[in-house]
């Protein structure tokens, strides 16, 4: 607990093992700075956020690019700051939790750059909060290893990935760090944390303080986050644009502002990238009422060859590399299988998702597993040639409408009880692994994050709230995914076998936030405060 002339910080999580080394009183009082600075802005962004929703929910708002930043739009002139050391070329990006083994095999995996994610990957107790800000002060200073339960020591070579950390969103609050009573913003602890704690040690590595941010829904909210970057490197005395960032495109509003969350950045702006199932996500929150047209098929069918999807990606691409910024792909989420046909048709559909993005202008792709860095390093290095990445290809070809971006009925395809089932039966086991403490989980071959578990309870709530029928005719209602849901639950049980699980808990929040009369924004909010807090002090 740190007193201070004009406020108090408390700390209510255990304070186990090294945690006190992340925890010191300076770096509490640093957070506490950020914090008091800023809440009331960020406050006010996210009750912008909710009008602006309930707006375009009832129709009275038509999303379109702002007309009072068309100045921005068309100036040429502007670009965002020049590649940091270890950012100009960012080929392949390898995403995962901060635990210590993911941040030993992330920091080998040959990848360029390492999505230190304390976001969708992570499920936010408080140990994993706080022992992943201490693996990345270990692995910043070249002190981290692993060692296998068979024995075998692992440490970090001599070329690891560059660290790219993702902190939680503006949204989300840590109810274990509170400010005369309040809980802190978690963007700004996880930010505060890594940066007072590794700035300077990054910068002396001939590295620097660079972050993803994640589920921006404005430009405004960009401008907070240029804001907060300003004041920290005040703070520390770091010099004015050290810190770069990445935003995930990841809200149907934001891929209506990319020029302008650009802009406000621009002196620290690194890309941006092109995040799936979250934006999808978005685009059922926002456009829940409209009806037929707004009605996505199975999560599977929506690929990103779909005509909105595609507008989206390409109008990214254009917009990054007119700004000098780099355009950075979306997920290849299989973990390779042991079935060698099983391997060989998702690697096929690997490289054919990183040709695409690739042949498109793309400078890099995500992966999820260490696996899959060599499918995508090879797609790009055809692409690439000699070339750190393809800033140069500034897609000029590319017309990008409001109407394109909200042709949502393009996707096409058809509702299936198999793709309902399906999003019920991932949704459980992933709240049941990310209520246990992980939030990467191994799902079905392929590596799901909580992105997964909101696309999918959002679909089953869209589905029911629009009558939308199956295809032997059948109408989905609520007590019929109900019936779906007991069984799948079933399902999920003997899988589990004898295993220690928390489906009970799973079922109750899928109940919760996909079979109930309104749509709650985020499923993770709620489950964080009645689960989380309560389970880890």
């Amino acid at each position: 607990m740190a007193d201070t002339l004009n406020y108090r910080i408390e700390v209510t999580g255990p304070a186990d093992g090294r945690f006190a080394e992340i925890l010191t009183p300076a770096a509490l009082d640093f957070v506490a700075k950020l914090d008091n600075t800023f809440a009331g802005r960020r406050r006010e962004l996210l009750d912008a956020r909710r009008r602006r929703r309930e707006r375009l929910q009832s129709g009275e708002e038509q999303l379109d690019f702002l007309p009072e930043t068309r100045s921005i739009r068309s100036d040429e002139s502007w670009h965002v700051a020049p590649a940091a050391p270890g950012l100009e070329d960012r080929r392949v990006e390898i995403t995962g939790p901060t635990d210590r083994k993911m941040t030993v095999n992330a920091l080998n995996s040959g990848a360029k750059v390492w999505l230190a994610d304390f976001e969708d990957a992570t499920s936010p107790t408080w140990h994993n909060i706080v022992d992943g800000q201490l693996n990345l002060f270990d692995a910043i200073r070249r002190n981290i290893d692993f060692t296998t339960e068979a024995g075998k020591r692992y440490t970090i070579g001599d070329d690891p990935a560059t660290i790219v950390a993702r902190p939680r969103g503006w949204h989300l609050v840590e109810k274990h760090i509170r400010i005369d009573g309040r809980p802190v913003s978690a963007s700004l602890v996880d930010f505060g944390l890594y940066f007072f704690h590794n700035a300077r040690q990054l910068l002396a590595r001939g590295s620097g303080p660079y972050f993803y941010l994640p589920k921006l829904e404005s430009h405004l909210e960009a401008r907070l986050w240029n804001d907060v970057f300003l004041l920290a490197q005040q703070e520390l005395g770091i010099p004015r644009g050290t810190i770069r960032a990445t935003v995930l495109i990841e809200t149907i509003t934001a891929a209506f502002e990319m020029d302008e969350i650009l802009y406000e950045l621009r002196e620290h702006a690194s890309g941006l990238n092109a995040g799936r199932w979250d934006y999808i996500f978005s685009v059922i929150k926002n456009f829940s009422a409209h009806g037929a047209d707004f009605v996505l098929p199975d999560r599977a069918q929506v690929t990103m060859t779909v005509p909105f999807m595609r507008a989206y990606t390409e109008l990214l691409v254009r917009t990054c590399h007119r700004r000098g910024a780099h355009a950075i792909g979306g997920m290849a989420a299989f973990i390779p299988s042991k079935d060698p046909v099983t391997n060989e048709n998702a690697l096929q559909k690997v490289r054919q998702d990183k040709e695409r993005e690739a042949g498109d202008g793309f400078d890099g792709s995500w992966v999820a597993h260490p696996g899959l860095v060599p499918v995508c390093r090879e797609v790009f290095d055809d692409v690439l040639g000699g070339w750190p990445n393809q800033l140069g290809k500034l897609r000029e070809d590319v017309t990008v409408t409001a109407a394109d971006l909200l042709d949502v009925a393009s996707a096409g395809g058809e509702v299936t009880e198999a793709g309902v089932r399906a999003n019920i039966n991932v949704a459980l086991r992933y709240v049941d692994s990310w209520l246990r403490g992980t939030g990467a989980a191994a799902i079905h071959h392929l590596m799901e994050d909580a992105a997964t578990a909101e696309i999918a309870r959002c679909q089953v709530w869209q589905w029911i709230r629009n009558g939308t029928k199956l295809e032997d005719g059948t109408a989905l209602t609520r007590e019929l995914a109900a019936e779906f849901l007991d069984e799948e639950l079933a399902n999920v049980r003997a899988d589990f076998g004898n295993t220690t699980h928390r489906l009970d808990d799973a079922r109750a929040i899928f109940t919760e936030t996909a079979l109930g009369d309104k749509l709650p924004s985020f499923l993770t909010t709620g489950a964080y405060a009645r689960y989380l807090t309560a389970t880890t002090g």
